[in-house]
């Protein structure tokens, strides 16, 4: 091999259970994908295809709605008020809502929200 032949580094395929392992991490780091892919050494191309991979088949596919339970009883803050609303995510991330909140503020953070 001479000095000016590019060495390429081979990059072996991932199972889809390591794949499904690196969504999983992601979605509980509370890091951005930029962030993320950064720490992990991977493009956003590829978190965003094994994240579509991991969808398809799901009975939400496709679908932005998730399903909402009503709880038996009023939400109770830390501080032993009530709050008006509060979403609770499988990994452990809430989004409460006081009564009287700002439309606009909600509004604006749903953007966001909907971006990542």
């Amino acid at each position: 091999m001479d000095e000016q032949t590019p060495i390429v580094e081979v990059r072996r395929r991932r199972s889809r259970a390591e794949a499904g392992r690196l969504v999983a991490e992601y979605e509980a780091s509370g890091l951005s994908r930029v962030e993320f892919c950064q720490k992990q050494g991977l493009s956003l191309a590829t978190l965003a295809r094994y994240r579509k991979r991991q969808t398809q088949g799901s009975p939400l596919a496709g679908n932005r709605w998730v399903e909402v339970k009503e709880s038996a009883g009023r939400p109770v803050r830390e501080d032993g008020a009530s709050s008006g609303l509060v979403v609770a995510l499988p990994s452990g991330r809430r989004i409460e809502i006081g009564r009287g909140f700002d439309s606009h503020t909600l509004a604006q953070l749903l953007g966001v929200l909907e971006r990542l």
